[in-house]
């Protein structure tokens, strides 16, 4: 058994398809068939469950999956240990976050960091929180901020930061003739709201309503803090966002007012996988991050 075949067996794994995996590998789908039937061989077990167009791991091939994880990423990092002996730490560190605060705060780590270790490079990929989370569970990022609420049993969790939600309007909005003082979700209520696209997102706002007896009239769901602006500059609806929508803002037709409920705080946290093995880069950096807060 080759160290080849062990990547070749993770990677139809991870990918559930040899066509895929033979593209990822960059090699041709026959040889790439011939290295697992040898390696099933080699073992005396099948390792996989064959379809035309997919497979599933049988119980000896979930068994050796263990294994095999296991020893690429001591590979890995017996590699990576050796080259930082010679030229200090490097790597890709592979990040993802939600919007709002989220970018500042990675780029002001990320710039100090660099400082430390000029050689690590980084991926940094932008979504709502579900689509960060789902990112972490695949393997496709090592570490991500996401707002609360937090999967806790699937994920390590390392708070952050706090900041208010805000609303969001054009200045001849009748909201803009109550004044610069936050507002009640009942001065809220009779007006359409945009709100974040993340599912939970919804029962969350509708819960500063609860005294009201009424639900909120949700006209659309956002993804993208660009959007929020844009709409509600544009008389779509009031935008629900965390206050660093402020930032945005360039002229004076829109109006940005705090929400006046104990609940409107959007929280963030630094989020990793409990199951995956950090690469030595991620946990530099996740330490670096501790002694900043």
């Amino acid at each position: 058994m080759e160290l080849r075949h062990i990547r070749y067996f993770k990677t139809v794994a991870d990918e559930k398809n040899f066509t895929r995996a033979a593209e990822k590998l960059n090699i041709a789908q026959p040889p790439l068939s011939r290295q697992i039937q040898d390696l099933e061989q080699e073992l005396g077990a099948k390792l996989f469950i064959r379809s035309p167009h997919s497979v599933r791991l049988t119980e000896e091939g979930e068994l050796f999956l263990q294994y095999a994880t296991q020893i690429l990423n001591l590979v890995n990092k017996s590699t990576e240990g050796i080259r930082e002996m010679e030229e200090g730490l490097q790597g890709m560190l592979y990040i993802a976050c939600v919007e709002g605060c989220a970018p500042r705060l990675f780029a002001e780590w990320i710039s100090s960091f660099q400082k430390k270790y000029p050689h690590v490079q980084y991926n940094l990929w932008n979504g709502n929180s579900d689509d960060v989370s789902s990112r972490v569970t695949k393997g496709l990022c090592e570490i991500a901020m996401i707002t609360a609420p937090y999967n806790k049993e699937s994920f390590e969790v390392l708070p952050v930061w706090t900041e208010p939600w805000v609303a969001v309007f054009p200045k001849d909005h009748p909201l803009a003739a109550l004044g610069d003082g936050p507002l009640t979700p009942e001065q809220l209520l009779p007006y359409e709201l945009l709100i974040p696209s993340r599912e939970s997102r919804k029962s969350e706002i509708n819960k500063w309503f609860a005294g009201t007896g009424k639900e909120p009239v949700i006209r659309g769901r956002i993804a993208h803090m660009m959007n929020a602006y844009e709409l509600s500059l544009h008389g779509v609806g009031v935008s629900i966002y965390p206050e660093s929508i402020s930032c945005l803002i360039r002229d004076k037709e829109i109006c940005v007012r705090n929400i006046a409920h104990p609940d409107a705080i959007a929280s963030y946290a630094l989020i990793w996988d409990k199951k995956h093995a950090l690469s030595h880069v991620a946990r530099e950096f996740i330490d670096h991050v501790k002694t900043l807060l």
